[in-house]
């Protein structure tokens, strides 16, 4: 067969102006049966039957080899064989014939695009008065074809997958192939911009307004192909987004010296998951931040609320500025946020008069400090602030005239304790007194401080003991995390720190009294005893106090042996106990650290004299032989002890005492209701703030603890329960954004739960599709979107302090979800590989060339070691199942919402989202569904980086 034949053809054709089913018919007669179509790309020209089919592949290099666009009828003719095709392509042969269609319509929009400038060109060019009628009617019908082209979006998507193909072989025809009709390589996307340049420039001087509107409308869909899935509407209607309210309170609460990096990613998912606009955004974070003002406990708690306000989420916002993309300014942005701001005048009321100040005028003045307001924007909103103010409940009154307003002692703290590191970290080995005057101005807060007069031993005393009891309240405040040093370059480890990390209870720590941390070498553990019960005092320069702070818990087993035996009487201890407590109060820390320990492990007949002896060591030391700052010492070490007791306290129905003078009262503790199943509490607790449509601090903390008592399966689980209960479908997605909140207590395991067991078991039990109806099914499938895009994302990064407490659920159950050798598939892969009724991604049986389960990320090498990777893998495995399978049903409703979820919140086809787990073999599947049907969506869902991804899509777009 020679090329020429379908020259003549073309020609014949044209002469005798075959229809569609002529030139199917004679197409066939003049080409044998076979691969010649193939290689020659020509299979879009063999026509068909069923309607208009002459295709692009071969029609674009006629089009690309013709550019005297001075021939009028010849253009004509061109174009109007391009009106046949150019809104109604399609292809149903081979993922590589389907690209080539994609190169060829580039090739023909870039040929248009020629001829557009050449009769715009000649109608510039010809007299006003003389112009040639054909000229203008040329450049009509060239823009006729251009926007009818251009108006599909299907079109645009195979133009948008041309452009990608760009970094490929470009025009490369096929191996053992000479064929000319394959896209000229001049057909790149850098050509058709240089040509909507001179087009551009040739029409601003166009007399004709209908015509130049229309060559500017085109170039406008032109321009937006490259980014054509980018472009994302925001929610106008809402007013009110209580997942950012409730991120912004769980940050503030439990995570406050955690790194802004990690919010500011979480926040921006939220934002982008939710379309929410910028200064409703911005908005949001503030009302979350006065509201934690307003109903946080008093003291501590206050302070804290305080700092995370005035310093930590400026620097948010700061990161936030980073992020901002689009025509509008982010500190336009921002002044609109305080322009709301300023009119919810009932909540800066009672900020106000809750810190005694104008809150907003501080966080104005912070705000303009980072750069987040232009001065304009700043005098107006000052002066809108301090009119408003003043028309605001009186502020001062007789009871808080002389309280010192937060935010104000925050801001002016800050350079306070800049200064206070700076000294810290000078050389003090020479002269300790210096440091110990620093430690306790900070314990005590007077100023100045009058220096020791008492010796070196008293000083070196009075350092350790300072500054271990500052170091346990600032892990108890903050998190064990904000303490630890960086061992990496193989330093030794500090004291304290190997004391925390082994001796130390916390929140989700389980102590073993007979650990070797508690057992330390005899010897010393011996003469520690002797010493504190036959000295009357402890002997400062003998002893070396990291070293006794180790033989303590030894030291207190002996004596406690020797009471319950009858060995010692109470007396006796009582002056043990006050020498433990009388010169280092830490030392009083560490003995009650190991007796908490052992406490839990003994019976309830057994723990008399422990708790007796944990009393002794709360109370302070009533003597005048006692070291400087004591009392400032007691306080701390009482708070320390609370601390450590609580949860054995609790645990046992005890109470103890602790003197707390000057020391506030611990905040959220023993919030659940006694003798009461705490699934009750989980499922009442939810149940408040569905109806409140928002989370407090208090509930954060209930759903903290029952996380934390229940396990990560047992809160997801129950909670999506009352989930599935709803039938309101107001109410089910003001869930979806509460429970999101709530499962970012330990978001990266609470996922794992969702994706590996809990969807997973109602997708493939058909007695719990029923479950899946919509309102609640929709809802789940949204809430599981955001999850596993919330996890994935982070999950590389550090965990938070607040998760790294959490007890690490058992991964074992995640590594039977994926093979750990490649070579050796799960039972879900090797159900999935013999399902001969799923469709294959090629129309062939013989083109099997795509493994049914092939998906991007193996072609990225995703480490599937990875508990959350094996999830993800493992759903969209069943997914596949699922869509590929014969039976219908809720659950494969559920998975189409899944998946319409994935492509509303997630970029373009982006390597590394979690569609990278899906098989490719899905796409064809999902087009099927008529929600699905949809050009935008096939982009979305797969990975256009990689040549198979653009050979998937292009296949599934062309079939359209």
């Amino acid at each position: 067969m020679k090329v020429v034949n379908l020259k003549q053809a073309i020609l014949q054709a044209w002469k005798e102006r075959w229809s569609d089913y002529q030139w199917a018919i004679n197409m066939k007669t003049f080409f044998p049966k076979g691969a010649t179509w193939d290689i020659l790309n020509l299979a879009g020209l063999k026509g068909s039957g069923e309607g208009p089919a002459i295709q692009l592949s071969g029609i674009s290099a006629c089009l690309a080899s013709f550019d005297d666009f001075s021939r009028d009828l010849c253009v004509q003719a061109l174009l109007d064989i391009m009106d046949m095709f150019c809104d109604r392509l399609s292809c149903h042969g081979k993922a590589e014939e389907c690209v080539g269609l994609c190169r060829a319509l580039l090739s023909a929009l870039h040929w248009l695009l020629r001829c557009t400038a050449a009769s715009a060109e000649r109608l510039q060019e010809a007299p006003e008065t003389t112009a040639p009628a054909s000229a203008e009617k040329q450049l009509a019908m060239c823009l006729q074809r251009l926007e009818k082209t251009l108006s599909s979006t299907k079109n645009r998507a195979l133009l948008h997958i041309a452009k990608l193909e760009e970094a490929s072989a470009w025009g490369a025809p096929p191996p053992g192939s000479s064929s000319p009709f394959v896209c000229s390589p001049a057909a790149s996307w850098t050509a058709i911009e240089q040509c909507l340049l001179k087009l551009g420039e040739t029409l601003a001087n166009l007399s004709n307004p209908q015509l130049r509107s229309q060559a500017e409308q085109c170039g406008v869909l032109i321009r937006s192909i490259p980014s054509m899935l980018s472009v994302r509407s925001e929610q106008l209607h809402e007013t009110g987004f209580p997942t950012v309210h409730a991120v912004v309170l769980l940050e503030g609460t439990m995570n406050l010296t955690g790194e802004t990096q990690p919010l500011v990613e979480q926040l921006m998912m939220v934002k982008r998951m939710q379309h929410i606009p910028t200064p409703l955004f911005v908005l949001e974070i503030w009302k979350a931040c006065f509201v934690g003002l307003i109903e946080s406990p008093e003291g501590t708690e206050e302070l804290k609320w305080t700092a995370f306000t005035y310093l930590k989420i400026p620097q948010v916002l700061v990161k936030l500025k980073k992020y901002s993309h689009g025509d509008r300014d982010f500190t336009e942005d921002v002044n609109c946020a305080f322009e709301f701001l300023l009119k919810l005048t009932p909540l800066l009321d009672k900020a106000d008069q809750r810190c005694n100040c104008d809150c907003t005028s501080f966080l104005l003045q912070e705000c303009n400090k980072q750069g987040l307001l232009s001065e304009a924007s700043f005098a107006n909103l000052t002066a809108k602030c301090k009119a408003d103010r003043e028309q605001a409940p009186q502020l001062k009154s007789s009871e808080n005239a002389n309280i010192q307003p937060n935010p104000g002692l925050i801001l002016r703290a800050e350079p306070t304790v800049t200064n206070i590191l700076k000294t810290m970290d000078a050389d003090h080995s020479k002269s300790p007194e210096g440091l110990l005057g620093v430690l306790g101005h900070m314990l005590s807060g007077k100023s100045p401080c009058p220096l020791p007069t008492a010796k070196t031993a008293s000083v070196r005393a009075l350092l350790f003991d300072i500054s271990f009891l500052m170091l346990c309240h600032v892990a108890q405040t903050y998190g064990s995390e904000v303490i630890l040093s960086d061992c990496s370059s193989g330093a030794e480890v500090p004291f304290f720190e190997t004391w925390m990390q082994t001796c130390m209870p916390e929140e989700g720590k389980i102590l073993n009294p007979d650990h070797p941390c508690f057992r330390p070498d005899s010897t010393k553990v011996e003469s520690l005893v002797a010493l504190l019960n036959n000295s009357s005092e402890m002997k400062l320069v003998q002893m070396k106090w990291h070293e006794a702070c180790l033989s303590i818990s030894a030291a207190i087993l002996e004596i406690l042996n020797a009471w319950e035996n009858g060995v010692l009487a109470f007396e006796s201890i009582q002056k043990i106990t006050d020498n433990i407590k009388g010169k280092v109060c830490s030392l009083a820390v560490c003995a009650v650290a190991w007796l908490v320990a052992h406490v839990r492990m003994l019976g309830l007949d057994e723990r008399e004299k422990s708790l007796q002896m944990i009393r002794q060591l709360a109370g302070p030391l009533y003597s005048e032989n006692t070291l400087q700052f004591y009392n400032e010492r007691v306080v701390i070490m009482n708070s320390i002890l609370e601390h450590m007791c609580a949860d054995v306290l609790q645990q046992t129905a005890t109470q103890i005492k602790f003197p707390s003078t000057g020391v506030d009262t611990m905040p959220y503790w023993n919030l659940l209701p006694p003798k009461r199943p705490i699934k009750e509490v989980l499922t009442g607790v939810f149940a408040q703030v569905l109806e409140k449509g928002w989370v407090d601090s208090r509930s954060i903390h209930i759903f903290d603890t029952l996380l934390h008592m229940g396990g990560v399966y047992w809160f997801c689980n129950n909670l999506l329960k009352e989930l599935l209960k709803e039938t309101r479908k107001e109410h089910t997605l003001r869930a979806v954004e509460l429970l999101y909140s709530i499962f970012c207590l330990d978001m990266q395991q609470v996922t794992l739960v969702l994706l590996g067991h809990i969807v997973p078991g109602l997708l493939t039990d058909s007695a719990k599709w029923q479950s899946l109806m919509d309102p609640p099914g929709t809802a789940l499938a949204k809430l599981a979107v955001w999850c596993a895009l919330s996890s994935y994302s982070s999950h590389k990064g550090q965990a938070s302090s607040r998760q790294k407490k959490r007890h690490r659920e058992d991964i074992e159950d995640y590594i039977s979800l994926f093979p750990l050798d490649d070579t050796q598939p799960s039972k879900l892969m090797r159900l999935l590989s013999s399902n001969e009724d799923d469709a294959s991604i090629l129309s062939s049986p013989t083109d099997r060339s795509v493994n049914s389960s092939l998906s991007a990320s193996q072609l990225h090498t995703v480490n599937m070691r990875d508990p959350l990777n094996r999830v993800l893998a493992n759903l969209f495995l069943l997914i596949a199942s699922i869509l590929g399978s014969r039976t219908a049903g809720p659950h494969t409703q559920f998975v189409q919402w899944f998946m319409e979820e994935c492509v509303d919140c997630l970029e373009q086809g982006s390597r590394g989202s979690i569609l990278q787990f899906m098989p490719f073999t899905t796409v064809s599947e999902l087009v099927k569904v008529s929600a699905m049907c949809s050009p935008k969506v096939v982009l979305a869902i797969t990975d256009l980086s990689l040549p198979l991804g653009r050979q998937v899509a292009a296949k599934a777009i062309a079939a359209l």
